[in-house]
């Protein structure tokens, strides 16, 4: 499950200048960093393992490279902090999330009317229904910034997440025309999970964590063992009641940041923990909308540095990306500072692509 990550969006306002800080596509140099990174929290889809985070940035040099299918293009993005050289931030795109051979799964929450007539009284019941999408969205995931890196003013967490939508903005025709993200829920001690000690667990005999580390590789168990009728909340643990379809506390502002750009409830969760699932159309997403290719122009002598905007550029298979102030010329082309064109390593006359975003 592509969670997006706990405390990655508590910081202030992003700076200006895009000159510290790079966001591109991910090269196997950055192994090691992203190891130690991905060390530091427990996300199943970034696990701190070498060969299967290996495995993802060949998968992801590839993706980049147009080499692959959409069904099996996955792109990860790292923010490199340029002074240390080193890996402090990622996150990550599934082309699409949901296939003939891989479905993807979840449990829609409908409504159900009960009333009876000689009794006089009636419920509204809340209702579990498992669904099978094997022409699923593109998801977004793998959301991680360095401990030692949050509440910087650059507002890191923000920026390695936006990213993801510019680079959707600019190759509009790689991705599918619904983004989903899955959220974490509320957990306990040791990432205990109440809905699936109440549900999963009794269906598939297995732990929450070993079920959700084999989903990721085989989902045959999930049509095979779970129920198809419809569950009635209503029998479950009150536990596992009150924490279905909710956002974790440290999960929240993540949650915020969707919701701010155009992502909304879809009144499914996962069948795992619980947890809400957010999605959009790609289109409406404020920073896709935003997104536009621009001609780069020389700064000269009034230049005039304000607002500011993510700016991405794609050359020879592999992405890069900074925010900066710009200034917008009349005809629609734009100047960037020095600092920022060193980090995008971008000259006057290129073809580059921005989203003015908050």
């Amino acid at each position: 499950m592509n969670k997006i990550n706990r405390q990655s969006l508590h910081q202030p306002a992003m700076a200006s200048s895009g000159s510290k800080f790079v966001l591109r596509s991910a090269r196997l140099e950055d192994l090691k960093d992203l190891t130690d990174l991905a060390g530091q929290f427990s996300l199943l889809n970034l696990p701190a393992d070498k060969k299967i985070l290996s495995e993802k940035i060949e998968r992801s040099t590839a993706s980049f490279a147009g080499d692959l299918r959409r069904e099996e293009a996955e792109y990860l993005f790292v923010c490199e902090d340029l002074e240390t050289e080193t890996i402090v931030g990622s996150s990550l795109i599934l082309a699409k999330h949901g296939t003939e051979d891989v479905p993807h799964y979840y449990f829609k929450i409908v409504k159900r009317n009960r009333f009876s007539e000689d009794l006089g009284i009636g419920f509204i019941h809340q209702v579990l229904q498992l669904k099978e999408d094997m022409n699923g969205p593109t998801e977004i995931g793998g959301l991680l910034i360095d401990r030692s890196y949050r509440r910087r003013p650059e507002k890191l967490g923000k920026q390695i997440s936006l990213v993801r939508f510019l680079y959707m903005g600019m190759f509009r025709d790689e991705f599918e025309s619904r983004v989903l993200c899955e959220l974490t829920p509320p957990l306990g001690d040791g990432g205990r999970s109440e809905f699936w000690e109440a549900l999963g667990r009794r269906f598939t005999g297995l732990p929450y964590q070993e079920a959700d580390l084999i989903s990721q590789r085989n989902k045959e168990f999930i049509s095979s063992l779970f129920p198809e009728e419809d569950i009635y909340l209503a029998l479950l643990d009150s536990r596992a009641r009150v924490d279905l379809g909710r956002v974790g506390q440290e999960t929240r502002a993540a949650q915020h940041l969707l919701e701010s750009i155009g992502f909304e409830y879809l009144h499914e969760v996962d069948p795992f923990d619980g947890g809400p699932h957010y999605g959009a159309d790609v289109d409406k997403v404020s920073v896709v909308k935003s997104t536009r290719p621009v001609k780069l122009v020389e700064q000269g002598d009034r230049a005039q540095f304000t607002g500011g905007a993510l700016v991405g550029v794609r050359r020879d298979g592999e992405f890069r990306a900074v925010w900066s102030a710009i200034d917008k010329r009349g005809d629609g082309a734009v100047a960037l500072p020095a600092p920022a064109m060193n980090s995008l390593q971008v000259s006057e006359g290129e073809s580059i692509s921005i989203s003015e975003v908050g």
